[in-house]
């Protein structure tokens, strides 16, 4: 997948919502490497906030980043410099800068004196995310209900409606994909471009979490339901009401995570009992 150019200048999510709007008129559900297109493209668009980088560059960061937020690598996986130098055919050196980058964005971790890896997220990290990603998005829903016009609330309708579709579809991908445009423009729409930036520097930390809090049938019918009632408050022009349920949503979305997390601790312990059982 040929993610860049010559360096990393898209304009923001213009390829990520391309592909959305095209597969909304698809009666197929969004193939893997679909999901990896977006979960490209908005790596690429993180990456953009800073200094343009060589395209070499450019491009592993793009693509590992995909790898790792589409569950290719899994939490806590080595990502060894010598197989990417391999894969893309160069040395180390643009691999270790990709690497570096991906550390900023909080996708990968790289230990003193030890292979670079995947970023694993401890409770506490996830609960110290959410719950300034949680404050962040209120202050966003009360500004929406305030400033926006109805064109704006509009087409966070038309993305709303984008979702039900994928729900009913049971394309959870494609879901995920569409929650994700909804909330990039809910935030622009905002017009606060501090909180904006604040918002931008957590999304991939947040993107692997997602997934997890999007599981589940269940899970997806009531984020689509919550999402349904936000742009109701928002064409009420209730501030409050529309903070209130972003802060439900996404608390909810933390409860859903920290189960999952804990499930799986549970799951690595009976594995490791189970390996020192002679």
């Amino acid at each position: 997948m040929k993610a860049v150019r010559n360096s990393i200048s898209a304009p923001r999510n213009d390829m990520f919502k391309s592909l959305l709007v095209s597969w909304n008129d698809s009666a197929d559900k969004m193939t893997p490497a679909v999901s990896k297109q977006c979960a490209a493209g908005v790596v690429e668009n993180a990456l953009n906030r800073g200094e343009p980088r060589p395209s070499l560059v450019a491009q592993i960061a793009v693509d590992v980043g995909a790898d790792i937020i589409e569950g290719d690598y899994a939490p806590g996986a080595d990502l060894n410099s010598v197989d990417l130098s391999q894969r893309y055919t160069t040395s180390r050196t643009p691999v270790r800068e990709a690497l570096l980058l991906l550390e900023k964005e909080g996708l990968v971790t790289i230990p003193p004196r030890r292979r670079p890896r995947v970023v694993q997220f401890d409770v506490h990290d996830v609960r110290e995310i959410y719950r300034t990603r949680c404050a962040l998005l209120e202050f966003i829903a009360s500004d929406v209900a305030r400033k926006a016009t109805d064109e704006d609330i509009a087409r966070l309708e038309a993305i709303a409606c984008q979702m039900a579709t994928f729900h009913e579809r049971g394309d959870n991908s494609a879901y995920l994909w569409s929650n994700v445009g909804f909330h990039d423009l809910n935030t622009d729409l905002s017009g606060n471009r501090t909180v904006k930036r604040i918002i931008d520097s957590l999304l991939l930390r947040t993107l692997p979490l997602r997934r997890l809090s999007l599981s589940t049938p269940e899970a997806i019918r009531l984020s689509l339901e919550d999402h349904q009632l936000l742009v109701r408050a928002y064409k009420s022009r209730d501030s409050n009401l529309a903070a209130a349920i972003l802060r439900s949503n996404h608390m909810r979305s933390l409860a859903r995570i920290e189960m999952r997390l804990a499930q799986y601790a549970v799951g690595e312990a009976s594995l490791m009992a189970a390996a020192q059982v002679p």
